[in-house]
Order: structure tokens, then C-alpha cells, then sequence
């Protein structure tokens, strides 16, 4: 039977589907799944970077806790979204934002890449040998 056909079948049943549930019937389920997990793991690491670069525009913490809350308001104001389109335009809305609004200047930890410490004391040329005995060397 054609698409057609099973919904005018269910129509007449009184059955209804929702949008979400005809896009899925043309696709596989584990092809749904593998893109809502995709999805997913979009939106942490979204929510992660966008929670970290709050940190690093707010001075003290009672004002990164008040920004922390509006940010969790925003992604959860989205959160009972079914349709996959909409889901990846908002993502895609999201991390748009996100990169007009990074901070130029973020924190970075001294020892890591980028940090002030980060290979201060680099290690020696190839040439060079450590020798441990400090001057006593064994005299034959």
C-alpha cells in the first residue's frame, strides 16, 4: 500500500500521527536514532562550551550563577522539541550565538597550551646529558 493510503486508512480509523512520525516512517530507526544521538552530543558539547565561556565573562560567581541559570533556562525553554529539522536549525542557531558571543580574551589554566607557564622551562637540546654522580665519578 502506498503513504497515501495508510493515512488515509488511519484518518478514517480516527488515528492521527504527528509530523515527527510521518518524517520517521520514510526513515530507518536506527538511521533516526544514530542522528537524535548525534544530535544530542551536539547539545552538551554546546551547553559545555557555552557554560565554560560564561565563566570566563563573569568576574565573581553570584554573577556566574545567575548567567549559568539563564543559560540552562534557554536549552531547556527547547527541550521537548521533536521534530529533527527544527532540532538542528536550533542547534545550529545555538552555536552561531555562541561564536558571535565568545570571548575574545578566555582563561586558560597557566600549565595548559596556551597558558603563561606552558613549557617555561622547555626541555634541553639534544646534545646535552644530565650527569647524576655530581663529581665523583669512579677514579680507577
Amino acid at each position: 500500500k502506498g503513504g497515501n493510503q495508510i493515512e488515509e486508512e488511519e484518518e478514517c480509523r480516527g488515528e492521527t500521527r504527528s509530523e515527527s512520525e510521518k518524517k520517521m516512517s520514510g526513515v530507518s530507526t536506527a538511521a533516526y536514532f544514530a542522528r537524535r544521538a548525534a544530535q544530542k552530543e551536539r547539545v552538551r558539547i554546546l551547553y559545555r562550551r557555552a557554560l565554560k565561556d560564561t565563566l570566563n565573562w563573569a568576574v565573581h560567581r553570584h554573577i556566574f550563577y545567575r548567567d549559568a541559570s539563564d543559560l540552562r533556562e534557554k536549552f531547556n525553554a527547547n527541550q521537548d522539541v521533536e521534530d529533527i529539522d527544527r532540532i538542528d536549525k536550533l542547534i545550529a542557531h545555538g552555536e552561531s550565538e555562541y561564536n558571535k558571543w565568545r570571548h575574545p580574551d578566555p582563561y586558560i589554566v597557566p600549565w595548559a597550551p596556551g597558558g603563561s607557564k606552558f613549557c617555561r622551562n622547555p626541555t634541553p637540546p639534544a646534545g646535552i646529558e644530565i650527569v647524576y654522580n655530581y663529581g665523583l665519578e669512579d677514579n680507577p
